[in-house]
């Protein structure tokens, strides 16, 4: 493949999850279910944020309430329990500063520790076992990655489809997201 091909199939690759937005595949800290809250821009800075700087209101909107109860039917706990205790864990969590602008991946928090920290806080808050909680939220991940790579294949055929683009350069999107080349982390 010459250098302008691989150029045109990266650019179309971009361009594509880029407009995608919804979907980007695990760049939400969304799509984390054990992510820790991040420091946002407040309220009052962001329009369409909620009261503590995340998009949909209280909490961190419609996937707080998906995660509260999916982790309350795998731990078979009241799911108004795991929102409460979700949503005091992040709150004891909140960054008491922001994060630095272009800081390296050495600089961030390491995910396994937070993921180990975020599953021992909602165990000894909702009286289950850490194990439990880790194998919940791994279960859930796993669930909601399966769904996103679902959902990037459909909107690649249908592109393939379109005739936007060739399925080389969707094979090519497709490789580059499960390589962690773009889309990931």
């Amino acid at each position: 493949m010459s250098r302008s091909t691989k150029v045109a199939v990266a650019s179309t690759a971009v361009g594509l999850l880029a407009l995608g937005g919804g979907l980007s595949i695990a760049g939400q800290a969304s799509a984390d279910p054990t992510t820790s809250p991040s420091s946002g821009p407040s309220a009052s800075s962001t329009p369409g944020t909620g009261k503590d700087g995340h998009r949909g209101g209280p909490g961190r909107g419609p996937r707080d309430s998906d995660l509260a109860q999916k982790l309350a039917e795998k731990l078979g706990v009241d799911q108004a329990k795991v929102t409460e205790a979700l949503q005091a864990v992040r709150e004891a969590n909140k960054p008491t500063s922001p994060p630095t602008a272009g800081a390296s991946p050495s600089e961030r928090p390491d995910p396994a520790t937070r993921d180990a920290a975020l599953a021992k806080q909602l165990a000894d808050k909702l009286g289950v076992t850490e194990a439990n909680v880790t194998k919940a939220l791994e279960e859930i991940r796993a669930e909601r990655q399966t769904e996103r790579a679902a959902a990037l294949k459909s909107r690649l055929d249908e592109a393939v489809k379109a005739g936007t683009l060739t399925q080389a350069e969707a094979d090519a999107v497709t490789k580059a997201v499960e390589k962690g080349v773009i889309g990931g982390r």
